[in-house]
């Protein structure tokens, strides 16, 4: 396709050169000299390591300026990878100065970075302070457009905004604006002219502004898949854990479907058991196999919808739901909820009832908050839910979840905690040496029996940390080396 080469010298005949480019489509997540962003030919000259220069000729987006010592040499881009074409366009565009790291390979010369120049000249304020860095980040961990969508990519259209945050949303949907669900992506533009609209009030422009600031800084993924070693799941568990074989063996069964689908499982997982059996715990657990942030819901603190869901714009003091609150501080849409006593959820005070607003984000079909005023895709969501007593949750929330009844401790296995878990964890936090603190086998069994009529083993961490501050107190005010424990002793300490 031909296009001008315009030179440095204002003197200097202007004669035309075609420059060509191809397009490929790349789902890295990151660049290397074998995997570069964009190719630059280098035939008449091998380009430095790092070279400084700028992007023109941004209408057929084909060129880069090299700013060398002999002068500004243009160069023919060869090949570019297909999520980036925006972003160099903005960049050229805007006449943003940027530093290019790359390598003379056997195609051309491979660039695999590309850095602003801050001081360089450039006229949007939001190519500073590593906005170039956030857009390219979010690229990579985008899909490749379909081919023969390059030119709806270029088509993507900025707006010229003086304020500094909504400057740097606007550029980030004008190069990145693809990565957005489409309906985010609507919401966005609308919300746009909202923001710097002189028709509707100042409050109406700050909420718009707001909403916009959370949602772009989500990074909306269409799918979820990371490969997950079943031995190493089963190494978290133990580590978290002791004994609970069918737990465990329940939860690699979904690491495994996780494998083969490469898709989150479609009900989440509810955790039924006593107090102080480990339900949370499981949840944590979980959670760091799946290598996704997590957040959590305590039903047990919500008694009204509008916490979940948010208040609306005509509000003042109107603010988003602890849903999207939770997306925003993950910075991710693939977020796993733990939903602490959902046995809890269906205690509503007067204006509706939290359980209902579940049913939306378990379905996994899209949530609605209604200060965003936008659908949020939920397909990357899973959610563990704990509860202790499962005759106190609706049916349609027990619908939504695979359930799995956690036991009670038997005697042996509370020992064997408290013996080889509790009581070493809290010595060394203490800074104490296993050999300064000693319990004798009666000792471990008055303590278990002690607690024989509770539940869980909230009771032994506690006796675990009563026990050690005694050896603690006794080696440090009576000089003693060592504390050893009997049963009357430990009788005595925690009646």
């Amino acid at each position: 396709m031909p296009v001008f080469d315009f030179s440095n010298t204002p003197d200097e005949k202007k004669e035309p050169v075609t420059c060509t480019y191809s397009i490929f489509y790349s789902n890295e997540d990151h660049a290397s000299p074998q995997k570069p962003i964009l190719i630059l030919d280098n035939k008449a000259r091998k380009w430095n390591h790092h070279s400084c220069g700028l992007f023109s000729n941004q209408k057929k987006q084909t060129t880069f300026e090299f700013e060398e010592e002999d002068g500004t040499i243009c160069v023919n881009i060869l090949k570019v990878d297909a999520r980036f074409i925006s972003l160099l366009k903005w960049l050229g565009e805007n006449h943003i100065h940027v530093r290019l790291s790359g390598e003379n390979v056997e195609e051309g010369y491979g660039v695999y970075k590309i850095r602003e120049i801050a001081f360089g000249g450039g006229t949007k304020l939001s190519a500073e302070d590593g906005f170039l860095q956030f857009m390219m980040e979010r690229l990579f961990q985008s899909h490749a457009p379909k081919e023969g969508q390059s030119d709806q990519i270029e088509e993507e259209d900025g707006d010229d905004m003086k304020l500094t945050s909504l400057q740097s949303i606007t550029d980030f949907m004008t190069c990145a604006g693809r990565t957005l669900p489409d309906n985010i992506r609507v919401w966005a533009r609308r919300n746009l002219a909202v923001a710097r609209s002189h028709e509707v009030s100042q409050e109406e422009r700050r909420h718009a502004q707001r909403a916009l600031s959370i949602m772009m800084n989500v990074q909306w993924k269409s799918d979820y898949f990371q490969a997950i070693d079943p031995e190493e799941a089963r190494k978290i568990l133990d580590e978290e854990l002791y004994g609970m074989e069918r737990v465990k063996q329940r939860i690699i069964e979904t690491i495994i479907q996780i494998n083969r689908t490469h898709t989150l499982p479609a009900y989440g997982l509810l955790l039924v058991g006593p107090a102080g059996t480990g339900k949370s715990q499981i949840a944590y657990a979980v959670a760091r196999i799946l290598k996704l942030p997590w957040t959590t819901l305590d039903m047990s603190s919500i008694n009204d919808p509008e916490q979940l869901t948010g208040s609306s714009r005509i509000y003042a003091n109107a603010k988003p739901g602890i849903i999207m609150e939770a997306f925003s501080m993950a910075g991710e849409s693939n977020l796993v909820f733990i939903i602490n006593e959902l046995d809890k959820a269906a205690s509503g005070k007067g204006n509706g009832n939290p359980a209902d607003v579940l049913l939306t984000l378990l379905d996994n079909l899209g949530f609605t908050d209604n200060y965003m005023e936008c659908m949020i895709p939920t397909f990357g969501v899973y959610p563990i839910a704990t509860a202790n007593d499962k005759e106190q949750i609706s049916a349609p929330l027990m619908s939504r979840f695979a359930v799995i009844d956690i036991p009670d401790y038997t005697p042996e296995e509370k020992k064997a905690i408290f013996s080889k878990f509790s009581l070493p964890k809290v010595l060394k936090r203490m800074g104490l040496r296993k050999e300064e603190c000693i319990m004798t086998e009666d000792a471990l069994d008055a303590v278990v029996e002690m607690y024989s009529n509770t539940t869980g083993i909230r009771d032994l961490e506690q006796a675990a940390e009563h026990i050690a501050a005694n050896a603690l107190y006794q080696i440090e005010v009576n000089h003693v080396e060592q504390v050893t424990f009997d049963s009357s002793m430990v009788r005595q300490l925690l009646l």
